[in-house]
């Protein structure tokens, strides 16, 4: 019975990690359908898809998988169209949330988020009820170890970014929507790769959660959210103080 139960606990442990798996190549493909569909189909004439291609195999996504889907998005093979949804909302203790995605069914998406928010303790709010709170900026990460901080921040405002955070092993780039073309072209003119690059929302002002049953609450709001298959990305106004995150990390 021991060995049954052993195999089984492995088996649902690989479950999880193959569903997760393939919840992130589903996001890069779109990532990649989308740039394809808008830029064209050759890597080397469209920035955007050069990036999403590096991203997809940043998460070990199949060779075969990219081709695919990359022929999805220029009409060679089963095309589909996806609509660009946005949902606003409010979590625990009235945190601010923005999930923006892409969908070919709008009507199955939007129910489904509904209740995301609902079992974690938050509310689904109507269309610009807290968008105001959020700017929608280009921004691009690379490894700190590419460059020094002085070097990367001079090379980010010549490429036309506004600022650059300093993350604890990489690098924020953050610009306006339209400069993210010329900025990706631009790192990538001086062999700086992005581990991640996407149009988003950054909040203009953080919330401090110095509650742990909030900051829980919180943190699976915003996974569950990013968890969904029909979600590119999920942003939030939050901080969590220094002294839950060691509660909740121990």
């Amino acid at each position: 019975m021991s060995g049954h139960s052993h195999w089984a606990g492995i088996k649902h442990k690989k479950a999880l990690i193959d569903a997760k798996r393939g919840k992130e190549w589903s996001k890069v493909a779109k990532s990649i359908i989308i740039a394809a569909k808008q830029g064209g189909g050759n890597p080397d004439d469209n920035i955007r898809l050069r990036a999403a291609i590096a991203e997809a195999r940043a998460v070990n996504m199949p060779k075969d998988n990219i081709t695919r889907a990359i022929k999805r998005g220029t009409g060679e093979l089963d095309p589909v169209e996806y609509e660009e949804v946005l949902y606003e909302g409010y979590g625990p203790n009235g945190i601010a949330v923005m999930a923006a995605g892409l969908t070919d069914n709008r009507n199955r998406t939007a129910p489904e988020v509904r209740k995301i928010f609902e079992v974690c303790g938050g509310k689904l709010g109507q269309s610009g009820c807290v968008g105001w709170n959020f700017d929608k900026k280009g921004v691009i990460e690379v490894e700190s170890g590419e460059k020094g901080e002085e070097e990367m921040m001079d090379l980010a405002i010549e490429a036309g970014a506004d600022d650059v955070e300093t993350l604890e092993d990489a690098y924020k780039i953050m610009c306006a929507p339209e400069a993210f073309d010329a900025v990706l072209e631009y790192l990538n003119g001086v062999n700086i790769q992005p581990l991640h690059a996407e149009i988003t929302y950054v909040p203009r002002d953080a919330m401090v959660i110095d509650d742990v049953a909030v900051a829980r609450k919180a943190i699976k709001l915003t996974e569950a959210l990013d968890e969904h298959e029909d979600i590119q990305n999920v942003s939030a106004n939050f901080v969590i103080a220094d002294s839950i995150m060691e509660q909740l990390e121990e």
